[in-house]
């Protein structure tokens, strides 16, 4: 079973951090992606851009709106996700506080199960 982990953080912190903290942090994550990525476990992983970059369309009375920024403010931003291929949620969960674990700061993993649907094919 394919699952998102979708990383949130508090994004005023972490865009903050200097080029050796992020080296630092990019490090120990990395050293924690490395098995699954060995396996051939660990599919695509992403960082976003703040917030302050997002642009969002959001459905209107008449026509779909564009704004800048993000859907809801919150304290904790959608900063990036990993996808990846476990047996069981609890393979998720034990890798998600691995990634926690080596994270400093206020961090969240929110797991969800993840379909991939390619145009013109149908899911068994």
């Amino acid at each position: 079973m394919l699952y998102a982990i979708l990383c949130y953080a508090h994004e005023e912190t972490v865009f903050a951090w200097s080029k050796e903290e992020e080296a630092a942090v990019m490090e120990k994550l990395q050293a924690v992606q490395a098995p699954l990525a060995a396996s051939g476990k660990l599919g695509p992983v992403g960082r976003l851009m703040p917030t302050t970059a997002a642009t969002t369309v959001r459905k209107g009375k008449t026509e779909p709106l564009v704004i800048d920024g993000p859907f809801a403010e919150t304290k904790e931003a959608l900063l990036g996700f990993y996808v990846v291929d476990f047996e069981t949620l609890d393979e998720a969960v034990a890798f998600s506080r691995e990634l926690s674990a080596v994270n400093p700061g206020s961090s969240s993993y929110e797991i969800r199960p993840f379909y991939v649907f390619r145009p013109g094919e149908t899911r068994s």
